[in-house]
């Protein structure tokens, strides 16, 4: 997962998505977010049973307390590169598994220039494949 993203889509249009599936909605008062980030709340879907829920959860799972280690706050970490370590084996399966939906990502245009943005054609729909800690 990148670590700027953006998720404008409505609330009735990610639900559309997974119809005829009974979607259950937990967002609350969504609104669109033109930029998410590491550590801020953000839609997800995942699946509970025989329904689609569609919640916030926060971007990024835990940061490995060795990395901590004089930071006073984690901001989550968006890229697991290493699944055999043991910080993360117990969100690896199958009951931690989410899609991330988004509207466009941004990937870094080199030092100084900004970033480049990328997204389907006619802003269609498009999901990152994520995990997600429960509360």
């Amino acid at each position: 997962m990148c670590n700027l993203y953006s998720h404008t889509s409505t609330q009735e249009a990610m639900a559309r998505l997974f119809k005829p599936n009974e979607v259950v909605d937990r967002l609350g008062n969504y609104e669109p977010q033109p930029e998410i980030y590491p550590d801020q709340l953000a839609p997800i879907v995942r699946a509970e049973g025989d329904q689609i829920i569609l919640q916030t959860a926060r971007c990024g799972l835990p940061t490995p307390e060795t990395y901590l280690e004089g930071h006073a706050v984690d901001r989550g970490v968006t890229n697991i590169r290493n699944t055999s370590s043991p910080h993360w084996r117990r969100w690896l399966g199958t009951a931690h598994r989410c899609l991330v939906p988004l509207t466009s990502f941004a990937e870094p245009a080199g030092k100084g220039k900004g970033n480049v943005w990328f997204h389907l054609a006619d802003y269609r729909p498009a999901m990152f494949a994520g995990l997600y800690v429960p509360d």
